[in-house]
C-alpha cells in the first residue's frame, strides 16, 4: 500500500462491527478520530449496539450501524461506499455443537468473504482490506507439523488437515483466507492484509457477548474441567493487542501478507493456575491432569467437532503433539504494556519477499515495559475488569 496512507477521518469499515474482536476495533479507530462504518445484522438492538454507542460518545470519532447480513451479495455496499479501508471480521466461529459444518460455518464463512470482497472491487474508494484469519488457517493438528522444518508453523505454512468432517471451524477459515488471497490475487486496486491471531482472551466491551472465548473462559468456573483438565496447550492473545494489530495492518503502507499475532503458550493447567492466583479458590477450577485414554473418553462431551474429532483418531495425535508459539525476533511492542504489564511478543513472524516487520511503535505510541505478564486482566494490581466470561460465574 505504498502512497496510500489512511488517515483520520477515514471513513473505514468493519464487518461484524459488534463482535467480540471487531468491537474493540471499533473502539480502537473511535479513539483514533475516525469515521467508522460498522456493520451488525440488526442495527435498532439495542443488546447488540449500546456498547459500541457507549464508545462512541466518549471519542473523538463517529460511528455509523449499517444493517448487513454475510449471505447477501449486496448487503455491503451501502456501508462500503466511500471507505478506504475494510476491515473484514465478520464470521461464524462455531467450535461445539456444530450441526450442520457446511451450512453453519464454511459457507457463511466463504460466501461473507465473496461478498465482501467483491463489493470492495465494486467500490472505487477502498485501497486496503485487513482480514481476520486465523492460527487454524494455518495449521489444523499434529499432522501438519510432519511437513515443517524443525516443528515450526510461521505464515508460509496452510492448513492442509482440517475438513468439513474433522475441524469443521478450521477449515472454513482456511477455506475463507484462501478465497481472500484469490480474490485479491486477481485486481490491483487494493491489497490484501490478513491477521492470523491465536486463541484470543480478555474482557468483552458487551455484557451479552457469547463468543467462543468467553465460553472457554466460562468452562473453568463452571466446573466444566473440575476432573481435571486434558494436556492441550493453546497460543494466546489479549484482544486489545488483536484490535491494535487490525489497526496497525490498516495503517502501516508497507503492510504485506500474513501476520500471525500470539503472546503466549499455556496449558489448560496453567491457565486454571493463573486464574486461582487472582480468583481464589471459590471457583473449581481444574488442578490435575487427565490422561489421555480418559480425554479422548471424554471428547464426545466437547460437542459435534469433538465427536468427529476422536471418531477419526486424531485428538489423541493433538493431545501427544501440542503446538507451541515462539517469539522470532521480529515482535512489535503491545498495548498491553499500557495496562496490564507486557506481553512479550505480540504479532508474530514476517515470511517471505512480500512480509515486512512492523513498526516499533503502534499508531498509539504504545510501549511494552519490563515485568510480569499474565493473560487475563487481574482487577487487583492493575484495577482492570475482570473477563467477561469470570463475571458470570
Amino acid at each position: 500500500m505504498t502512497n496510500r496512507e489512511i488517515d483520520p477521518p477515514g471513513p473505514v469499515l468493519v464487518t461484524g462491527g459488534n463482535g467480540y474482536v471487531a468491537s474493540w476495533v471499533v473502539k480502537e479507530l473511535l479513539e483514533l478520530d475516525y469515521r467508522v462504518h460498522a456493520t451488525v445484522r440488526d442495527p435498532a438492538d439495542p443488546t447488540r449496539t449500546r456498547h459500541l454507542e457507549a464508545v462512541a460518545e466518549d471519542s473523538p470519532g463517529s460511528l455509523a450501524l449499517y444493517q448487513a447480513d454475510l449471505l447477501d451479495p449486496a448487503g455491503f455496499d451501502r456501508a462500503m461506499a466511500g471507505c478506504q479501508v475494510v476491515f473484514h471480521t465478520a464470521s461464524p466461529l462455531i467450535l461445539r455443537g456444530v450441526g450442520d459444518p457446511m451450512r453453519d460455518l464454511i459457507e457463511p464463512a466463504t460466501s461473507g468473504t465473496r461478498n465482501v470482497l467483491e463489493t470492495a472491487n465494486r467500490c472505487p474508494s477502498v485501497r486496503r482490506v485487513v482480514l481476520t484469519s486465523s492460527v487454524a488457517a494455518i495449521y489444523g493438528d499434529a499432522v501438519d507439523m510432519a511437513g515443517t522444518d524443525e516443528g515450526c508453523f510461521d505464515e508460509s505454512h496452510w492448513n492442509e488437515t482440517s475438513n468439513e468432517r474433522h475441524q469443521p471451524y478450521s477449515y472454513s477459515k482456511t477455506r475463507a483466507e484462501r478465497l481472500a488471497w484469490e480474490i485479491a490475487g486477481n485486481q490491483d486496486r487494493w491489497d490484501l492484509v490478513v491477521v492470523n491471531p491465536g486463541l484470543v482472551i480478555g474482557r468483552a466491551l458487551s455484557a451479552h457477548a457469547n463468543s467462543e472465548s468467553v465460553r472457554f473462559m466460562r468452562d473453568f468456573g463452571t466446573g466444566f474441567y473440575r476432573l481435571g483438565a486434558p494436556k492441550l496447550e493453546f497460543g494466546i492473545v489479549d484482544v486489545r493487542d488483536v484490535a491494535d494489530g487490525h489497526v496497525r495492518a490498516a495503517v502501516t503502507p508497507e503492510a504485506r501478507g500474513r501476520h500471525i499475532l500470539v503472546g503466549e503458550t499455556l496449558s489448560l493447567l496453567e491457565i486454571a493456575g493463573i486464574l486461582r492466583s487472582h480468583y481464589g479458590g471459590g471457583f473449581p477450577f481444574p488442578r490435575l491432569k487427565l490422561p489421555k485414554f480418559i480425554t479422548a473418553l471424554l471428547a464426545p462431551l466437547r460437542g459435534a467437532e469433538a465427536r468427529r474429532g476422536a471418531a477419526q483418531r486424531r485428538l489423541p495425535a493433538q493431545i501427544r503433539q501440542p503446538a507451541r508459539h515462539e517469539p522470532s525476533g521480529s515482535e512489535i511492542p503491545s498495548r498491553r504494556g499500557d495496562r496490564c504489564g507486557p506481553l512479550p511478543a505480540t504479532a508474530g513472524r514476517r515470511v517471505g519477499a512480500v512480509s515486512v516487520k512492523m513498526p516499533a511503535q503502534s499508531p498509539r505510541g504504545a510501549q511494552a515495559r519490563r515485568g510480569v505478564w499474565h493473560p487475563f486482566p487481574s482487577c487487583r494490581p492493575c484495577r482492570c475488569d475482570v473477563p467477561t466470561g469470570l463475571r458470570s460465574f
